[in-house]
């Protein structure tokens, strides 16, 4: 079966739709069984259910899940080749062994060591002409991620899936490697072969300097490109938080290093160059320059040149059943049902017209090359390309992200606010469509911009968006935290600065106040002021007067008692008068 494949192969996902659908109704029918048993016997009811039929019902459900299949099949387009041709090209045999353990994470080549090994990868396909290339990944054990052939698309698109994750034992096994890569290359004597071993060059497993000896004694040269610095660096841990790293045993934090000698000594086995992978391309042109120079052999492939579509006898089919469907229920629902029916129609006309689909690859073609520009931080040029698949796909989501991913890197205030407009498309469509780990990611960034603009209010609104499509995003809780203590301490310098305003006004009419010609009254006041004052002065000290009268009374001990006592009271009487006059405090 070479020569059958699917064009949109995900969309057979959707198959587990109808899994979860015949769960479904098998389960809504015992609920309505155990309900009709609250009622009597089974036997008994059914008789008086004369518009109700069991059979009809399963054989409806039936048709509508055939009918869903197949329209599932013919959205993923069937095809079958149609011309199959043998291709001869001039060239080499060439496999890629990456080494993707914990350690090629390390960020001593930006962005790390495995984003710069896969870079230095896609330049590589490029140079390799009418060649044929094969890739193994490995870390504690080695996997073929893709067998060798002359097909550099899906090369470059398996380059983009590599993880650390896809191998689930960890170490650097770089002898396994070789020897899985010497057992992949075509049984053809002829053609020149060669390996390529990008890695850190820290081999925990076996004897790879042996393994490169054996591979030289078949032919098989190996090239070594040795990745990361010799100071070293640490190993970022599996949280993806900054500044987190691994730790071994003891508690301390995991340093990996350039084993440049190691990699020196499996390429000096190999009878293959050496080179240091820095942040320069120079390591992909001295490997160029190597293979090159080996001598090239007729290859030969056999590769299917036309496809022909095969889904319209699955939609003709798929029509047919809902027909049926809609004769077999024809009492309460027909009209809805009609409805349904003409506008399931109307999305699969429109899904497989020509001019669409011609339009689909021209936005997958453009979105393509702006996704290379994009990983050589070649910001414009992407844009440039996002727009292209945009003007043939208004409503992608996807190429909206994409767009608005390469305003943002050019770090300019219009290009931000126009990734804030495609965000928010982003989002909204996302949202709609079920796809909430991009509408998360849109919303995350979108709250960024914000935050970068100190329009903290919006900011905690997006991360707020963000967390209810993505409860486990712990960055976006970290910055929904940040965002509202930014606002409060924004908020607190707003009311500061009023405060501060409001103290500067009430000085400036304190100060005016003062400038001001005095009232008419004023003179006045000041004039009973200085009189108080002169009869203050005038007046003797309560001190005093209390010795004149004690000599007064000494004077008259001639007087008569009474007289003198009606002389005392009579003076403290005018006493307590004086006080009530002269201190009034």
């Amino acid at each position: 079966m070479d020569n059958f494949r699917f064009a949109n192969p995900n969309i057979l996902w959707l198959l587990l739709v109808i899994v979860a659908l015949v769960v479904l109704f098998l389960v809504s029918r015992m609920g309505s069984h155990k309900a009709l048993r609250r009622f009597g016997d089974l036997r008994l009811l059914r008789p008086l259910m004369q518009g109700v039929s069991e059979g009809k019902l399963r054989v409806k459900f039936a048709i509508e899940m055939f009918a869903l299949f197949c329209l599932i099949i013919a959205a993923a387009r069937p095809q079958f080749g149609s011309k199959l041709e043998t291709v001869k090209k001039e060239g080499i045999e060439v496999m890629v062994c990456l080494d993707i353990s914990n350690s090629m994470l390390a960020e001593d080549i930006q962005p790390n060591r495995l984003e710069k090994a896969k870079r230095m990868l896609s330049r590589l396909v490029d140079n390799l002409d009418n060649d044929q290339v094969g890739l193994i990944v490995f870390a504690g054990e080695a996997y073929t991620q893709l067998p060798i052939t002359n097909d550099f698309v899906s090369a470059k698109m398996f380059l983009q899936s590599i993880d650390p994750r896809m191998v689930s034992l960890q170490g650097t096994a770089i002898g396994a490697a070789i020897n899985l890569a010497v057992r992949s290359f075509t049984p053809n004597e002829s053609s020149e072969k060669a390996i390529v071993l990008i890695t850190d060059g820290e081999n925990h497993e076996d004897d790879a300097q042996g393994a490169a000896a054996n591979a030289l004694a078949k032919g098989i040269h190996t090239n070594v490109i040795g990745i990361g610095s010799t100071q070293g660096a640490l190993v970022p841990d599996d949280s993806g938080r900054p500044g987190s790293y691994r730790k071994d045993a003891s508690g301390n934090p995991v340093t990996t290093r350039l084993d440049e000698q190691m990699a020196q000594a499996i390429a000096a086995a190999g009878q293959g160059i050496y080179a240091h992978a820095d942040n320069t391309n120079s390591a992909v042109q001295t490997l160029t320059e190597s293979l090159g120079q080996l001598k090239t052999t007729e290859l030969e492939s056999h590769v299917y040149a036309d496809y022909d579509d095969k889904f319209m006898p699955f939609l003709i089919l798929a029509l047919i059943l809902l027909l049926i469907d809609m004769f077999l229920l024809d009492k309460a629902n027909a009209l809805i049902r009609k409805i349904r029916i003409f506008a399931l129609i109307g999305l699969c006309m429109t899904m497989f017209d020509p001019a669409f689909a011609q339009s689909a690859r021209k936005a997958r073609s453009a979105t393509r090359q702006g996704n290379a520009f994009y990983h050589d931080s070649l910001w414009h040029d992407a844009e440039m390309q996002y727009r292209r698949a945009q003007e043939q796909m208004p409503a992608d989501s996807i190429s909206q992200y994409n767009l608005a991913n390469a305003l943002l890197q050019q770090q300019e205030q219009e290009k931000a606010q126009d990734a804030m407009s495609f965000y928010g498309k982003v989002i909204e469509s996302s949202e709609l469509g079920g796809n909430h780990r991009l509408a998360s990611l849109a919303a995350f960034n979108a709250g960024d911009i914000c935050m970068a603009s100190q329009q903290y209010d919006q900011a905690i609104n997006f991360f707020k968006r963000a967390l209810r499509n993505n409860p486990l995003d712990d960055e976006a809780r970290y910055n929904l935290i940040l965002a509202k203590k930014l606002l409060q301490q924004q908020e607190n310098e707003n009311q500061d600065q009023e405060q501060k305003q409001e103290q500067q006004q009430q000085q400036q009419q304190q100060e005016q106040q003062q400038q001001q010609p005095p009232k008419q009254d004023q003179p006045q006041q000041d004039q009973q002021q200085q009189e108080q004052q002169q009869q203050e002065q005038q007046q003797p000290p309560q001190n005093q007067m209390s010795q004149d009268q004690a000599e007064a009374i000494l004077n008259a001990n001639n007087r008569d008692e009474q007289e003198t006592q009606e002389k005392v009271k009579q003076h403290q009487m005018q006493q307590m008068k004086r006080r009530k006059t002269n201190k009034d405090w």
